[in-house]
């Protein structure tokens, strides 16, 4: 059995065609998505969780050294691996905002994938953390369809990394295939995600057109220009209507990032200067909110690092905003401020201001944000996006007839708008903003693996 999987950054889903019909596969609770989170009492837990519990072994001479330092540590912390220690989606989450200091939580693992510059045993680690993640949807789908699915096609941005190029894509797609290979498929394939977005939208044609797409996700924006239609449909090879493609590591949660940046970290002390009149250095309030930035984290996050913030505490000119930055190192409540982000994007979608509400552990701070504040912190973001667009456009020498915005992000009129300042003539039209992909990803599974 075949199957589409939209590993995402922000979310998780599957679907097959069935009689030409996408039908979406139930997760947990009977959910169609699932957040890409995980948590689990330590690191450690992950690696060991898999092999003693889900008996997936370890790949190569590098994964059974990650599990063998795993099983370590677990052994000398007196931790004692379960079958119920590694929580997903929205479970995951709800544990880590109970108590974020004695748990370990991680969110969107697939922005790390393409990261440069990393140990053998990180790259391990991340696609223990992936093969976890896709082993838990893999069977709960399983289980809901009372069948074994061998067979996927699994989404990737154009790129994962907006530097690096081709070496990091290489890395990040080798880290999905042998992560669902050790959950369990048997034949695993890849394709664009914002073309599966496109082949979804083709569904609907009834005469053929040049469209460009622009999948807008939680870690990256793709644009790709493809002609589709009838003439196209029915081929499984589409190298000849793919006229253009970019794509770039900018997405949902760098407008979060951006949000969170501009808008709260004021209130932690951003923009302040210490009692010698300079300026704090911006990296101790970029650093903990840069979820998609392994080394930022773990900078940060650095046990030397709340030294430094303490002396920075001692000398600061508003030291009671400081005092919540070192609270948000020792709490580890990164992910709590980006979520607020989140928040407060997707009010803004639908009103003009709204408060968001950050919760540390000895205080709330609320924040008013309006729409002209929200459209100002994520310029830079924005602009990037609107470069894509536009190099899309370039490489294909042609005017698009329409424009087919996807992904959860889209749903942001300023990002909309940002679109329609490129293309001013061209009419946009969106359809399922979290589902497209997955529904164009298992389209092609059923054409590729018939």
């Amino acid at each position: 059995m075949a199957i589409g999987f939209d590993y995402g950054t922000a979310n998780c889903s599957i679907a097959q065609l069935v009689d030409g019909e996408v039908k979406r596969i139930p997760l947990a609770n009977g959910d169609n998505y699932i957040a890409s989170t995980l948590c689990a009492p330590t690191s450690e837990t992950v690696s060991e969780h898999l092999f003693r519990t889900q008996d997936i072994k370890p790949w190569g001479e590098v994964g059974e050294a990650v599990l063998r330092r795993a099983i370590k540590v677990n052994r000398e912390e007196g931790l004692e691996v379960r079958s119920d220690d590694v929580k997903y989606g929205s479970e995951a989450l709800d544990l880590y905002l109970e108590d974020p200091r004695d748990v370990y939580y991680v969110k969107s693992p697939k922005s790390f994938l393409g990261a440069m510059g990393l140990r053998d045993m990180q790259l391990s680690f991340f696609e223990d953390l992936v093969c976890s993640m896709m082993n838990n949807i893999k069977s709960h789908a399983e289980i809901t369809l009372d069948r074994e699915i061998t067979q996927t096609v699994i989404g990737r941005p154009v790129n994962f990394l907006g530097r690096g190029g081709e070496e990091s894509n290489i890395q990040a797609e080798g880290i999905l295939r042998r992560a669902a290979t050790r959950a369990g498929f048997k034949e695993v394939e890849f394709q664009f995600e914002p073309v599966a977005a496109g082949l979804e939208y083709e569904s609907t044609l009834h005469e053929d057109k040049n469209v460009l797409v622009v999948d807008i996700g939680g870690g990256t924006t793709d644009c790709s220009f493809i002609q589709m239609g009838p003439s196209w449909k029915h081929l499984d090879n589409r190298k000849d209507s793919l006229l253009g493609h970019t794509g770039q590591m900018v997405g949902g949660n760098d407008l979060d990032i951006h949000t969170a940046f501009r808008s709260f970290m004021p209130e932690f002390g951003r923009g302040t200067q210490t009692l010698g009149g300079l300026e704090i250095p911006t990296t101790q309030f970029w650093n903990p909110i840069a979820i998609n930035d392994v080394q930022a984290q773990r900078k940060f996050y650095a046990h030397d690092n709340l030294k430094v913030l303490k002396q920075i505490v001692k000398e600061a000119k508003e030291p009671e905003k400081l005092v919540r930055l070192a609270q948000l190192h020792k709490e580890t409540l990164g992910y709590g401020v980006i979520r607020q982000a989140e928040q407060v994007k997707i009010a803004i979608a639908e009103q003009e201001s709204t408060q968001a509400v950050i919760n540390l552990l000895t205080e709330q701070v609320m924040v008013d944000v309006t729409v002209e504040q929200l459209q100002q912190a994520i310029e830079v973001p924005t602009t990037k996006i609107q470069a894509l667009v536009a190099e899309a456009v370039k490489q294909s020498s042609i005017k698009p007839d329409i424009v087919y915005m996807t992904g959860g992000s889209s749903r942001s009129p300023i990002l909309t708008q940002a679109v329609k300042n490129i293309l001013p003539d061209t009419p946009i039209v969106s359809g399922s903003y979290f589902g497209s992909v997955t529904a164009g990803l298992a389209r092609w599974a059923d054409l590729i693996y018939k």
